[in-house]
This record gives C-alpha cells, structure tokens and sequence, in this order.
C-alpha cells in the first residue's frame, strides 16, 4: 500500500468526521431556532390571553358599576333639590366645558320635574366666543320656556371672559369676595419671525391664491390694512360679547359711571358688586340654601365615562386603538 493511497485514504476519513460535525452543527442551530420561534409564538398567545382578560376586566366593570351610578343619581331626584352644573377650564370644543357638555347638562336639569334652581359652578378663564355663545343662548332660552327655575352663576376663583358672558345669561350672578371677574374683551395673540428670518438668512416663500389669504403668517411683516381688517373683527366680536353682557345685565350694571367695564379688566368679587357685575357674595351651598330654598344638590355635570378616565391614564396612542378595536367613542373669549 503507498503513501500516497493512505494520505488519500485519511484524507477523505477527515472531509466524512467533517461533514459529520458541521450536519451536527447545523441541526443544533435549527433546533434553537425552532425553540425561539416556538418560545415567542408562546409569549404572543399569553400576551394575547392577558390583553383579552383585562379587557373583558374592564368591560365588566363598566356595565357593573355605571348602572350603579345611574342608579345613585336617579335615587336623589325623587325629591326636590338644586342642581348643580361646573363650567371648569376653557371653554371650548372637546373640553369639559363645551357647549355640547354645558347644554346637554343644562336641559336635563330643566327637565327634571324636581328641580328648583339651576346653579352654574364657575372657574374658568374664558376661552371660545362661539363656544360661550351657544351657551349663553340656551340659558336665555330654557329660561323663557320654564320661568319657574331660576338660573344662578355662582363664580369661585375666576370668572372672566367667556366665562362671564356666560354667567350674564343667569337670573343672578354670586362669587366670593376675593373671586377674580370681568376681563370683557377679546383678544388674538402671535409672534413674529421676520427679524429672526433675516438674521439667519432665511428666505420665506408663500403662493396664495387670494391676496390676503397668508394675512396672519408670523412670518412675514404685517400689513396696515390687514392690520386695520383684524382689528375690525376682534371689535365686532367685542361689541357681540358687550351687547349680550348688556342685555343679560339690564340695569345693574354701572357702565355709565364705569365705561372701563368693558375694557377687559378684572375687578374682585367684592369690587364687582360695587359695579353691577355681581349680584352678591355666595359659595353654591350658601346659594342653595338661603336662595333657591333648597340645600340637597344634585351634580348634573356630565361625567367622563370609566372607560375615559382609565383611556387617558393608560396613554393616548394605546387608549385610541383599544377604543377603535371595542366599538368606544368618547365625549377658546380672553
């Protein structure tokens, strides 16, 4: 036998424990690939299983406890007593004091046969004049429909703005001694950039096609006319926000003695009863108590559901998909 078969010989033994080895090899890699693929399909399944029982949880709870809810309130007004609707924060669309909130309050309140007195709790800076007015026109409506339920705007910390165009619209108008009122005006504030634009080097382009369709860009340098145009709008809105204030407050206001009611300052609870803003100093009970005559109150406020308030403390991305995927949809004058 030569050398030279035997070196070919251990040769093609050495290529065989080779081909063996990296076979192994391979076999152990899939076979841990296959054990990961099956270890994260596991996982998925119980994070699937775990999502469906907390909603199911949550589910639960709301059909559980919202009827209880329901039942609370429904229980309270077998008698006679106030009710009590909170104009908190800025009065907008999609806040908790719009006017599809606030209105919707207000006519279940007027037709509650048992209610003797309607108190609005206010505490809120002003915010959207069409919001305030859409208000303010169903106060003065209800009003004329059921004279009988008497409309009271009871202001805490603060009530000005478009939150006093809509206490006008009460019967009388309460706050404490120290309660911030008035600020009848409107306002419309900006920034501009032209200055910072030229410094850096910037070159602003802007096609429109109507010729003062960019008037309110910041950054571009304003025009007289333009200028001259906003300003007429914002008047008009504030004499709409005086006349109704006027119309509200008939002759209890001191205008004529004190023009600068209705230049957007603000004047204490104590000063306004001075200046016909107010008619006197009241918390809502003391307003429940000594003059509607009715101390038991009921809360008509609409309530953000369970599933809102859990919705915005899980997180907005997650608490929109969880809705869209359950069938859930949820409920600025300065």
């Amino acid at each position: 036998m030569s050398d030279e078969w035997k070196a070919t010989t251990a040769q093609g033994n050495d290529e065989v424990v080779e081909s063996k080895a990296e076979a192994k090899s391979w076999k152990l890699l899939e076979t841990t690939l296959l054990a990961g693929v099956q270890e994260q399909r596991r996982s998925r399944r119980w994070g699937i299983f775990f999502k469906s029982l907390t909603f199911l949880y949550l589910f639960a709870a709301l059909l559980i406890f919202s009827p209880l809810m329901d039942f609370g309130k429904g229980a309270s007004r077998k008698t006679s007593h106030t009710a009590l609707i909170d104009v908190q924060g800025m009065i907008a669309d999609k806040e908790a004091a719009s006017a599809d909130n606030i209105v919707t309050a207000l006519r279940a309140a007027f037709d509650d046969e048992k209610t003797k007195g309607v108190i609005l709790r206010i505490n809120s800076p002003g915010g959207s004049p069409v919001q305030s007015g859409y208000i303010y026109d169903e106060i003065r409506r209800l009003r004329a429909l059921k004279p009988d339920i008497k409309v009271y705007a009871v202001i805490s910390d603060l009530g000005a703005s478009g939150a006093y165009y809509i206490a006008s619209a009460a019967d009388q108008i309460y706050a404490d001694k120290a309660s911030l009122v008035g600020s009848i005006g409107v306002t419309a504030a900006g920034f501009g950039f032209v200055g910072t634009m030229e410094k850096l080097g910037v070159d602003r382009r802007t096609y429109t096609s109507g010729e003062h369709k960019a008037f309110l860009d910041p950054f571009q340098p304003p025009k007289a006319d333009e200028t001259a145009f906003w300003q007429g709008v914002l008047d008009t809105t504030h004499n709409q926000f005086i006349a109704s204030v006027k119309a509200g407050r008939g002759d209890r206001l001191k205008d004529k003695e004190h023009p600068e009611l209705f230049s957007g300052l603000v004047w204490t609870g104590e000063q306004a009863v001075a200046l016909g803003l107010v008619d006197g100093l009241g918390s809502s009970s003391s307003v429940a108590r000594d003059v509607i005559g009715e101390k038991d109150i009921v809360d008509y406020t609409v309530q953000e559901s369970p599933f809102d308030r859990f919705s915005k403390k899980l997180g907005a991305s997650m608490a929109e998909r969880i809705a869209m995927w359950a069938g859930f949809g949820g409920p600025t004058l300065r």
